[in-house]
């Protein structure tokens, strides 16, 4: 069954509610799946997410993104060719600058702890978070959901056999209204949108 076709079953829900309310406090908790631990993190943060089952619902999901903050016809920060191919419909004028609407990407790895998108330079290249725009569009997939930061570093390594990537990073604040904390200082906030593509 996929991530969110668990996730909207509310009867299914409900009866995992009551069986954990019949525990006694020392029974040990169920492990959440992957997918509804990683949903759960991000919404928490403050992420946008849509999910989709095909290219032709990403491309829909997409379009909404752009219609609902006017981003038509204005500048996109890209590194992806890829990407830049996959959107070239949406007359978009893809750049190099900071000042851009948003930044459009792809990512390593879903962290589902901490509900965190792990990037590096093979995304951002040698820039910090905080000089690029300050929304962001990421385009994933859910085969790159994991459970740890370190799962996702993990799996980097693998990937690289010559050359690691640099300037690893995550971002796990998408809430740009909040009120910093003590324990937010020093992160940066990224209003981010994840357009999530079934892969599994």
């Amino acid at each position: 069954m996929s991530l969110f076709k668990r996730l909207f079953n509310l009867k299914g829900n409900s009866e995992n509610i009551k069986k954990s309310s019949e525990h006694g406090k020392y029974f040990p908790e169920d492990k959440l799946p992957i997918d509804e631990k990683f949903t759960y993190n991000f919404n928490k943060n403050g992420g946008k997410f849509l999910y989709c089952e095909n290219n032709k619902e990403i491309m829909e999901a997409f379009d909404n993104i752009l219609i609902e903050n006017d981003w038509y016809e204005k500048d996109s920060y890209c590194f992806n060719k890829s990407l830049i191919q996959k959107f070239d419909g949406f007359n978009l004028n893809f750049d190099k600058s900071p000042t851009a609407s948003f930044f459009l990407s792809t990512c390593e790895s879903l962290v589902a702890d901490n509900g965190a998108i792990l990037l590096s330079s093979n995304q951002i290249k040698e820039k910090k978070l905080d000089e690029l725009p300050s929304n962001f569009v990421i385009f994933a997939t859910t085969s790159q959901l994991v459970d740890s930061i370190s799962e996702g570093l993990r799996i980097i390594k693998n990937q690289s056999s010559k050359h690691l990537p640099s300037n690893i990073t995550t971002i796990q604040d998408f809430e740009t209204e909040k009120e910093k904390d003590f324990m937010s200082y020093g992160s940066i906030t990224k209003n981010l949108y994840l357009l999530l593509l079934e892969d599994l």
